[in-house]
Formats: C-alpha cells, structure tokens, sequence
C-alpha cells in the first residue's frame, strides 16, 4: 500500500532528531529544542521555531525540510459539545478526528486511571450510577469475573431523578475529555455497518500524520498533557493493526513526545490476531480492544469479512495469551444491531466466549448513516442484553453515543461535509480551509 513520502519533523523520534542535528553541524541540544517546538509547542512552521538560529532554520527549509503539521480543513461541532474534525494532508487525503470532551464511557471498567474515572461517573438510564440487574456495583461483578476477592469503597449514588444533561455537567472535571483518531485514509476491513468501509482505503496514514491530528485537536481545543490529562482512542477511520509500524511509532512518540500516558490509550482491532500477539510484546503499549460484534462464526462472517481469515476460535485464543498488565483489562466492543445481532441467545454465546477472560465488554447501539442497511435496537433490547452478561460475571457498559448528529459517533466517520439538517440539530460548520483565489 502506497504511504506519503516525507520530510518533516513530525512523526521524528529523538534518535532521528538528534542524527538530523548532528547531520547539520548543530550542537545536540538543538535536538530537545526542535522537539518541544514540534511536540509541546505545536508550531507549524520552521519559522515560529524561535530557539534555532535563523541560519539553521533557512538550512532546514531548502533541504526539504518542514514541520509538517496536521491541516484542519472542517469543523463540525455537535449540540453536545462533541467536534468532528476534518483534518487534510499534503497530498490532498484526508481523514477525520473528533473531539469529545466529556468522552463516552468507552474506558469505564478497563482497570485503568481513565476507566475509573469513567465508571465513576458510569450512568445507568434512570440516570444513576450503572449496576447490575442485581443491584450490584459493576466492582462487584468485576471480582466475580475474576474470582478475586478485593476491598470495595462506598459508592456515591447521584440522584436517579437528575437530568442526564446537567448531571454531565454536573460531574465534568479534567481527564475524561477524549481524541478519536484514525491510522488509514480509509479502511479495508468493510465492516457492514461502518460508514468509513464505503470508502475502501486508501492508503495507511504516517507515524507523523497519526501524531499530527492529536496534535491538531489539542491546539485548537487549547488543551496540554500532561498537565491536562486527555484519553486518546486509536478508532477513527482505519485497522490501526493493518498499519501497524507506523501505529507503534506514533504511541511512542505521543507517550514520549507529546505527554499523553500509555495507560490513557487505547486501540481497536477488528482481530488481525498475528498483530495482537505482535503488540503484546511491545514496550510501550496502550490498551487492547477487540471489535467483537458477532456471538458465532456465521454471523461475524457475514457482518465482518476478516472472520474468514481469522476465526473467533483463533481470535479467542489469541485474547486468552494476551499478557495483560497488573489491574489490565481486555475490552470487547459489540456493536449491536437491531433483530440481527441482540437478542438473549446471541448474549449467552458472548457470554461463553468470554467465560474465564479478565475483561469488559462495551456495548454500542448502531450509530444509524446513509448506506447502512440496519437499524439501531430499541433501549429495551439493549438492556437486556447487557443485563444477561452482567448476570454471568461479565461487566458490560453501553457506550453513550457523541456527535451522532454530525456523523462522528463510533462507526460514522466518512468525511461527510454534507450533515444531518433535520431542525432538532442546529449544527455548527466552520470551514478553516483558505479561500480560493
């Protein structure tokens, strides 16, 4: 598959920083210099690089060099606070990022500061903290998947009579606002029900340009890790595993570079199994999530194409070797689909695919877009449905969807400029691309 060629000093490590340095006759602080400029600073050109002397700046340019920043092309900004960013590169692709800064729940129950911090605020639909059919706290479930007795602290409950709204208000605090970001131009995996698999891909995204849209998102929401503590998602448009060099570097320098901690990341597979043995044996690794969305072969097969050459059996023996870190949790993503894949049968098989895993499974009703032939369940079905797994030991969480109605909830990043206009959704489009002529 074709990648852009490139020189710039976006997508560069230190090591390579430091030889470009060194290449040019500089002294080797230049390195850390041009490395908080481009990762901390976020400049966009050679010359907002104050530090260097304009002489090695001018030398930089006419060998080729640039920073390479990440262009924002479109803004579409959602009634609830959620922005879906057009982002475009030197080539003339594109792909898309979104911001949301209250997240989605996606991390609840994973074991780390952000799922702790998500299942703290974990609501169920009365507008209470979520537990189980039971009663139980999703703590308490969590040691029963396990079978690990531990300490459980008091639960605070919010009243159940609280506008859902003005409680996320209510309980909005640093850490829980989240940066969805793609790895392809594209994606191959074709997915039925992903609006980005009518694209195909096109080619796999740079180290540089993954970086690039985090880097893009934070300048403009005027945010900064690690002071600012932010969850980053690697489930934008792309098989993150399908591209895979280019992925771990860009985790590396977004841990090492820009500040964002590795136990704040996570990435979505649809099951390239010969890559998730690959990643756990990186050094620095985010956290592991499988696109499940089927209960049997036979389904996932027809939901998702890549179940031909990897199987849920070769899947779920690759989950049960994954080497999970001390409080880590695998999480499975189900994207349920109304009378095709929710019912109480298909929920008990989940349940025993899973059976013995230290993991969680989140639930996503389908985010409906046009060439999507499904339909999104019912509320009712889907409580059932995570109320069954709940039952077997499992937690389950239902991701609450974000920016639905400009096409940047899970499953509905296309590059759509044309967006939903019905008169409940007053969207918000700001263009930043320069006028013509």
């Amino acid at each position: 598959m074709s990648e852009p060629l490139t020189s710039s000093l976006l997508g560069l490590d230190r090591e390579e920083i430091t030889a470009l340095v060194s290449e040019a006759g500089e002294p080797g602080y230049r390195a850390k210099q041009i490395m908080d400029a481009v990762y901390r600073q976020r400049v966009e050109t050679l010359e907002e690089i104050s530090t260097l002397p304009q002489g090695f700046r001018e030398r930089l340019g006419q060998g080729g060099v640039t920073v390479g920043a990440a262009r924002i092309e479109k803004k579409f900004v959602s009634v609830d606070g959620t922005v879906r960013y057009l982002i475009g590169f030197a080539d003339g692709q594109s792909v898309e990022a979104v911001w949301m800064p209250e997240g989605d729940g996606g991390e609840a129950g994973d074991g780390s500061d952000a799922g702790e911090e998500a299942e703290d605020s974990s609501l169920g639909t009365s507008g209470a903290k979520a537990r189980s059919e039971k009663d139980e706290p999703i703590a308490a479930l969590k040691r029963c998947a396990t079978q690990k007795p531990a300490t459980q602290k008091p639960a605070t409950q919010k009243p159940a009579t609280q506008n859902l709204a003005t409680q996320d208000r209510a309980t909005q605090k640093p850490g829980r606002s989240t940066i969805c970001i793609s790895s392809q131009v594209g994606c191959a995996v074709d997915c039925q029900f992903c609006l980005t698999a009518l694209l195909g891909v096109k080619r796999n995204l740079s180290a540089g340009e993954i970086v690039g849209q985090v880097c893009a998102v934070l300048k403009d929401q005027k945010v900064s890790p690690p002071e600012d503590r932010i969850n980053l998602v690697f489930m934008g448009m792309g098989e993150p595993f399908l591209n895979y060099e280019n992925f771990v570097k860009a985790a590396r320098l977004l841990v090492e570079c820009v500040g964002i901690a590795e136990r704040r990341m996570t990435v979505s597979t649809a099951g390239i199994v010969p890559r998730i043995r690959d990643f756990g044996g990186e050094a620095i690794r985010p956290k592991l999530a499988i696109s499940l969305n089927a209960s049997n072969d036979a389904l996932r097969t027809r939901l998702m194409p890549v179940n031909k050459k990897w199987t849920l059996e070769m899947l779920m023996a690759a989950a049960r070797e994954f080497p999970l870190r001390t409080r880590e949790w695998i999480t499975f993503e189900y994207v349920l689909l109304g009378e095709v894949n929710d019912t109480a049968e298909n929920a008990r098989e989940v349940a025993e695919l899973l059976r013995g895993l230290r993991c969680k499974v989140n639930l996503i009703a389908l985010n409906p877009g046009p060439g999507i032939d499904f339909t999104t369940p019912s509320a009712e079905r889907v409580t059932a449905f995570q109320n069954i797994l709940r039952g077997t030991g499992i937690p389950a969480f239902v991701r609450r969807p974000r920016g639905r109605d400009i096409y940047a909830a899970c499953g509905q990043l296309k590059r759509t400029v044309e967006v939903a206009t019905s008169p409940e959704h007053r969207l918000q489009t700001i263009s930043l691309s320069p006028p013509e002529g």
